[in-house]
């Protein structure tokens, strides 16, 4: 296995209570990817193709939904929130599902329009849903540790080609992320930059997200996600960017932005800033091919700003492409 995301460590997971003998092979700790400074809201976002997103998305949403019955041990927890846009359907004042989601509009429990009184000032429309909000750092400890039980091993080094991983294996999984464009190669993955802003929660208990929050282009979004280390404020998606410094004034717009719906996040105290570079691809790989040698590689990456919502679908495919061609141990 080759990367220590979301998206690894879950593949690996899954591998390991299966019966393989897995071992990952990462350069950066789980703490240093860019699982770790994810949102956590689960619900798709920049990601396709949209009908095996919304599908794995789903499987994800019932793990998480299991694991949020011990959040402080997983991370996970179950809360509600609302998505907000404009537009009308069925004389109903309601916004349109997000382009290619009304699957998972239409097969998310509890998932409603929104009562007004739900709605913050200046949003007419939107969408209540109770879904899993994830501590990234909990989880990905939860992730080492279940991974730990089942066998599996962790080895912190770098990995310079996919036949340097695949020596003495039966099986690679590339996991790599935003890696995966030198280690492949494959130029198709491209960095989307996503900064946010932590400050201490001024009693917010709710997430929100805002499909048009009158942002200058399409590389800024809205949304806030109470998390117990405080309140997130997003955010940005900037194609092609790579720096992972935040930017002052950028952090200044996230926090104006948040705070035309909830204006007490203009006094709130700022506690951490933080970049990640989200590996966005025209479609994610999850396919498998054989390298030069003959070894399996299956492919799991390019899962844009969705690695932890379809994380759990995912490293299922992992297992069925891996049970195709190699038995467990």
């Amino acid at each position: 296995m080759v990367g220590a995301g979301v998206i690894g460590l879950t593949s690996a997971i899954v591998l390991a209570e299966a019966g393989y003998r897995v071992r990952v092979v990462a350069r950066d700790a789980a703490d240093d990817t860019t699982s770790a400074v994810a949102g956590g809201l689960c619900w798709p976002y920049l990601i396709r193709p949209y009908e095996e997103a919304v599908r794995w998305s789903l499987r994800s949403l019932e793990v998480f939904t299991g694991l949020a019955g011990r959040p402080a041990e997983t991370g996970a927890r179950l809360v509600a929130g609302v998505t907000a846009g404009a537009g009308t359907a069925g004389g109903a004042r309601v916004p349109a599902p997000e382009e290619g989601l009304g699957a998972w509009y239409a097969a998310v429990p509890g998932l409603r329009p929104a009562r007004a009184e739900e709605l913050p000032p200046g949003c007419g429309a939107g969408w209540w849903a109770r879904t899993p909000l994830v501590e990234m750092p909990v989880h990905l400890r939860y992730l080492e540790r279940r991974l730990a039980a089942a066998g599996g091993t962790v080895v912190a080094r770098p990995v310079a080609s996919l036949a340097e991983a695949a020596d003495g294996v039966r099986a690679v999984v590339n996991c790599s992320g935003l890696g995966a464009r030198e280690l492949v190669p494959d130029d198709g993955v491209q960095p989307v930059q996503g900064q946010l802003v932590i400050v201490e929660n001024p009693g917010i208990e709710e997430w929100f997200t805002v499909a048009d929050a009158g942002a200058e282009d399409a590389a800024n979004s809205t949304y806030l996600l109470p998390q117990p280390f405080g309140l997130v404020l997003g955010g940005t998606a900037r194609e092609g960017a790579w720096s992972r410094e935040p930017d002052p004034a950028v952090a200044e717009a996230i926090v104006a932005r948040c705070a035309r719906y909830f204006p007490q996040v203009a006094r709130a105290r700022v506690l951490a800033h933080r970049v990640g570079l989200r590996p966005a691809r025209p479609a994610v790989r999850l396919a498998a091919e054989r390298l030069p040698d003959g070894t399996v590689c299956v492919h799991n990456y390019g899962h844009g700003g969705a690695g932890v919502t379809v994380s759990w679908g995912c490293a299922d495919e992992v297992l069925r492409l891996v049970r195709d061609t190699v038995a467990p141990a």
